[in-house]
């Protein structure tokens, strides 16, 4: 067995969707100051972090699009841990659009569907916000209607930042289907191994998308 990091690290001053502020991350117990507190000399921090729900490597829910839909609290563990994983294989530097050909003939129901584009590469540069790979709604159509129960992707949006339209968030979402934006190390999964995908959020109430520790565990 192996386990696979496929996070960003997140780290004050990053920025993960450009337009959003990035996170602040200071002490909000300096661990210098705290020795005074104990009569053995124990020290202690406690951080303070300030920030946007979509920083990071992060899951959304219904909630994220739907006032209906149930958020982060009413996420049920089954849907975001140690699924059955496909891997889908997209390069960018073909064609940015994942369309339906990419699923096809593809056995994705029941199983986290995970899109390496290898745009992940860009991250934190300016270049990761423009011109980035997307699903096509007719390819979010087919996962829907095929019973996919997670799809991820590693790069800055799911869907065409270029229009004023979501359509697969809007499709995915709806159905309950989760999805996961900004994965990374996508390149490191072994191609012949049955993978398991957890990617699993604090229970918020409220709060339709937060950042997760995104991994496989190789079996």
């Amino acid at each position: 067995m192996q386990l696979i990091d496929l996070s960003h690290e997140i780290y004050d001053g990053l920025v993960t969707y450009k337009g959003l502020p990035a996170p602040i991350v200071c002490d909000y117990w300096e661990r210098e100051k705290t020795a005074a507190n104990y009569d053995d000399g124990s020290t202690f921090q406690i951080g303070k972090i300030e920030m946007v729900a979509n920083t990071g490597t992060y899951i959304d829910c219904p909630f994220h699009r739907y006032a209906d839909g149930h958020d982060l609290a009413g996420l049920l563990l089954e849907h975001c841990t140690e699924l059955e994983t496909l891997v889908i294989q997209a390069p960018f530097e073909k064609n940015i659009e994942v369309g339906l050909s990419f699923f096809k003939n593809k056995n994705v129901k029941g199983k986290a569907v995970l899109i390496n584009t290898g745009w992940s590469k860009f991250f934190g540069t300016e270049a990761y916000s423009s011109n980035h790979p997307f699903v096509t709604e007719e390819a979010a159509i087919f996962l829907r209607d095929n019973g996919a129960k997670l799809v991820g992707i590693d790069s800055n949006n799911i869907d065409d930042t270029r229009k004023r339209t979501r359509p697969v968030h809007t499709t995915l979402l709806r159905q309950n289907i989760l999805i996961v934006e900004h994965l990374a190390n996508m390149d490191a999964l072994p191609k012949r191994k049955k993978l398991l995908f957890s990617a699993v959020p604090p229970k918020f109430k409220g709060v339709g998308t937060f950042p997760v520790r995104a991994f496989v565990k190789t079996l």
